[in-house]
């Protein structure tokens, strides 16, 4: 993908990180603005799911999908948006998901930990909308990527669609293009938003 920006002419890096305390979100930011100078974006989008009957969840599979659900991203923003704020100016995007809004067998860990990250949205909307920072979320619906479709295969994944008014998975260019437009000044007066991208299986 870097290659792939620099070959159109853009400037792009890749900071590999392994996000999993307070101390590796800030080491990650502080490695971006040594390369950047600033940062106007945040997009929390690293994440993990755990699925299964709660009485079956491993604590540590439990303390995974928090930490990087929502440990992480709670740094990442404390780790940023004061910079953002002092500018007056920059835009967070949570990347959430449609089961955070209804409850589904199997999801109560990943589920509540999205379920966090929205009300972190709310949250950081108050807290930093005043200064000029727009704090979003989407929430995205069955997407057909290389991991999940390693982890529900391409028919479960056309099941769960179905169940939505689109009836298809989505692309995720059509994630992409979301998370764009909340970032963008098409969206200057959205604030604590969690948008649904998810074929409209929220609204049913």
């Amino acid at each position: 993908m870097v290659a792939e920006i620099r070959d159109a002419g853009g400037n792009a890096d890749f900071l590999p990180a392994n996000l999993t305390d307070a101390t590796s979100a800030r080491d990650l930011v502080d490695s971006a603005l040594a390369v950047a100078g600033q940062i106007d974006i945040l997009v929390n989008n690293a994440a993990i799911a755990v699925f299964g009957p709660t009485a079956a969840i491993a604590e540590d599979d439990f303390d995974d999908c928090f930490d990087l659900n929502v440990k992480i991203p709670f740094f990442l923003v404390g780790a940023t948006a004061p910079a953002m704020a002092k500018r007056g100016n920059g835009a967070i995007v949570n990347v959430s998901t449609m089961v955070s809004m209804f409850g589904t067998p199997g999801s109560a860990v990943y589920a509540s930990s999205k379920a966090a990250l929205n009300l972190l949205t709310k949250s950081w909307a108050a807290e930093y909308g005043p200064k000029g920072v727009r704090i979003n979320a989407v929430a995205p619906g069955p997407t057909l990527t290389e991991g999940t479709t390693a982890q529900y295969g391409t028919d479960r994944l056309t099941a769960l669609a179905a169940q939505a008014p689109a009836r298809r998975v989505a692309d995720p260019t059509e994630i992409a293009r979301t998370i764009g437009f909340l970032v963008s000044e098409d969206a200057s007066f959205i604030h604590g938003a969690v948008l649904p991208a998810d074929g409209g299986r929220t609204a049913i």
